[in-house]
């Protein structure tokens, strides 16, 4: 990776400054990412961090994308667990973005074309494609109808994260999410009665 000038980056800087600016969202949400306070956090200069990233939203866009992308779907062979699993990495990823977070960016974002964009694609995006795979793979295998609109259900279940996100609500916990996966898939399931049943297998082997 180079800068403007063809300057290769120094990786340990940007993996410093991230980190430094993901636990900064940890700790006090985006109101946190400071320039200055992420730069002492990471032991580097405010020069150094911005030749990097021109401003707090590039920085906090790119640790988010860095935290994000790191999601990926389940494959158990157990469509209820895979998707549980899949939701609950999505929440606790969410979780740690601190609060307000994605609030504030979106509210940046109303008068700004390219920072939705920038959003749909670091925020909302892997966790769809997480969620899309598992329905794929559940699909492929025979547990859901043919007829399933896969991108459909797939909003049928991250928009519940963004959702209580939003609104300052706490995430859902493991049991409401297991919830909320058996509601739907009584409705997609092929045989959901089958698919319950593979999960408390599941869980009893896990236990």
């Amino acid at each position: 990776m180079t800068n403007g000038r063809g300057r290769p980056r120094d990786a340990q800087i940007d993996a410093a400054v991230l980190e430094a600016t993901e636990e900064a969202l940890d700790t006090e949400g985006y109101s946190g990412v400071i320039i200055e306070e992420v730069a002492r956090r990471a032991g580097v200069s405010k020069t150094a961090v911005y030749r990097r990233w021109p401003n707090r939203r590039h920085l906090a866009l790119a640790a988010l994308a860095d935290r994000l992308g790191r999601i990926e779907a389940p494959n158990t062979g157990c469509t209820l667990c895979d998707l549980h699993e899949c939701l609950v990495l999505i929440t606790n990823a969410f979780r740690r973005l601190g609060t307000g977070t994605l609030a504030q960016l979106i509210a940046e974002g109303a008068d700004d074309a390219e920072l939705r964009e920038q959003l749909t694609e670091i925020v909302l995006e892997p966790p769809r494609r997480a969620v899309h795979r598992s329905l794929f793979d559940a699909r492929r295998r025979g547990d859901l109808r043919d007829d399933v609109d896969l991108p459909l259900t797939v909003d049928a279940l991250s928009s519940l994260v963004f959702y209580r996100l939003l609104l300052g609500d706490d995430p859902m916990d493991p049991q409401q999410i297991e919830a909320v996966v058996i509601t739907l898939l009584r409705g997609v399931a092929a045989d959901a009665g089958a698919l319950l049943r593979e999960f408390a297998e599941h869980e009893v082997h896990l236990s």
